[in-house]
């Protein structure tokens, strides 16, 4: 084989159909753009969720919730995932460290999903009442 004897497979490539060349073509007068119409004119659209001057969907249907931006500063752990991580000091750039947490994270929070055996030093970091409670009663503490 060589390179100037390389060629696309039969069926890879196809020409472009050629739109509106006369009635022989198969595909001339209207250029299967139907009859009449916005849509069947050159330029004519509209824009993603128009109905025809009808209110539409997004705004007929009424506004509600929110989500704080500040989310993303805001992470979790579980208790499971620190008995795994088999550490007797954790703190915060620990945690983004193993991949606990996300880079972005400045708020950390143990929350009560597994259990933990070994006693855990916890600097700067928050836990819920739950966690808390087992993580005192395996002898860790909070800073």
């Amino acid at each position: 084989m060589e390179l100037n004897g390389i060629k696309p497979a039969d069926g890879a490539k196809h020409y472009k159909r050629r739109v509106g060349r006369g009635i022989g073509s198969g595909i001339g007068k209207t250029a299967g753009r139907g009859h009449k119409g916005q849509k069947s004119r050159a330029g004519g659209y509209h824009k993603v969720g128009f109905e025809g001057g009808q209110m539409p969907m997004q705004r007929r249907l009424p506004k509600r919730g929110f989500k704080s931006h500040q989310l993303k500063f805001n992470a979790e752990v579980t208790l499971s995932a620190l008995e795994q991580l088999g550490a007797a000091e954790v703190d915060l750039v620990m945690l983004k460290q193993a991949g606990l947490v996300g880079e972005l994270a400045k708020v950390v929070k143990v929350i009560k999903t597994g259990e933990v055996t070994k006693a855990i030093k916890f600097t700067g970091i928050g836990a819920t009442a739950g966690a808390k409670a087992a993580i005192e009663a395996a002898g860790g503490s909070f800073a």
